[in-house]
Parts: C-alpha cells; structure tokens; sequence
C-alpha cells in the first residue's frame, strides 16, 4: 500500500513539472507570444501606407516594411545638382534628389490602398516585392517619371521606361547625380543634416557618371577666353 502511494505522488510531481516541448509548441497565449510576425512571401500584403523613403513603404496596420523590388533611389540624404548656372555664379544649385524621390513616392501611393507582393526578405528584415496602386505599378511609375533607376534583377519593362526617362531628361535624369551605390559606399555622414557641399566634393571624385548631363557636359564645346 505505501508503494502504491510512493508511484502516485511521484506520478503528481512529474505532472507538475515544467513541460520540456518549445515555446513555438506551446498552446494557448504562450503560443501567441512565440507566434512568427512574418507571413509566408506567398502572402500579398494589402492596406493603406506611409512612405518612408523613395522605395520603401510602411503597413501600419499589419507592421509590415516593404521595399520595392527592382529599383534604387537617391538616399535621403543624397543631394544631386542642376546643370544649369544661375546668375554667373561658378557654384551648381542643390536638387535634393532624395527628398523628391520620397514626395513622388507619396504622390503616387497617396491615401489609397496598396497591394504589395514580397519575392524575398532583405538583410533588415523588410519585404522585398512589387508593389501596385489601382493596378499600377509603383516602382515602374518611379522609373518614368525619373525618380528612380532600374535596379537587378528588375522587370524588363523597367528598363525601356528608364531609356525614355532619361532621353526626357525627367526628374534626377535633368541633374548631375552620383550613382547611389557609390554614394552609400563613400558617403560617411548618411544623415539628414549632410550639407550638399559633401555631394559636390563626392561628385568630383566620382567613379562612375550615370546621368545625361556629364554626357552633354563632355560634348559642349570649350570656351576660348577672346
């Protein structure tokens, strides 16, 4: 009979005893806690956005950050500068490239629902996918208008309506721009406080020219003092 008891009282113990399974096992609001927060990419992600910069979106409602695939922009600190010299002066006017990107990226999401379609995840844990707006899509919009350029792999539409953006000079494509993977590799200050002056300083030392006006710059003929 003490036997008996000594098996039931070590069979209550065992009961009481912490379950060994993983958090992700667990039932109930333990499982809630350990839940994945990321859908699988198969999901198309669906709500109204805040724009965070020239191609990255913000789900508010799902928590959700969305790069869009296939095309890069000037950082938001990124300066570009106009061609054109105003009033004899030897210093070339500041075009905050990556501020406009932004504005155009807002005009065309505006306050309407967006449906985003993630391909792959990014090393900061963002989406990665094609994004549309009333069936449109967003990041070959950025790419006609001149506020973006193609990125790899990208659509190859993308590519024709970049050809035509630049022949119309739209958007930064009217503006000495540095290509935007040498400018996050060189820029030290990527601060919203960076001054166009370190643009310009990059500019002179820049490695590749991605924008029609360093073309029409080398075919203008040079000025003879008379």
């Amino acid at each position: 009979m003490k036997v008996r008891r000594l098996y039931f009282f070590v069979a209550l113990a065992t009961l009481a005893l912490p379950s060994p399974c993983r958090p992700a096992d667990t039932l109930g609001p333990e499982a809630e806690a350990y839940a994945p927060t990321s859908p699988p990419l198969a999901r198309t992600i669906v709500g109204r956005v805040a724009v965070i910069d020239g191609n990255t979106l913000w789900f508010s409602r799902a928590a959700m950050k969305v790069r869009l695939a296939g095309i890069d922009v000037c950082a938001l600190p990124q300066w570009a500068f106009d061609p054109k010299r105003y009033e004899k002066s030897p210093v070339l006017k500041p075009v905050p490239c990556g501020a406009l990107a932004k504005a155009w990226l807002k005009r065309t999401t505006g306050d309407q629902e967006i449906s985003c379609m993630p391909a792959k995840i990014d090393s900061d844990g963002a989406f990665i996918g094609y994004c549309f707006a009333r069936g449109r899509d967003i990041g070959a919009e950025m790419i006609r208008f001149g506020w973006a350029r193609v990125g790899y792999p990208s659509l190859p539409s993308y590519a024709s309506w970049q050809r035509h953006a630049m022949a119309a000079r739209s958007g930064m494509w009217a503006a000495y721009v540095l290509d935007m993977g040498e400018w996050r590799a060189k820029a030290i200050d990527q601060t919203l406080q960076r001054k166009p002056i370190a643009d310009f300083n990059l500019m002179a030392e820049r490695r590749l020219e991605i924008s029609p006006p360093f073309i029409d710059a080398r075919r203008r003929p040079a000025q003879a003092d008379r």
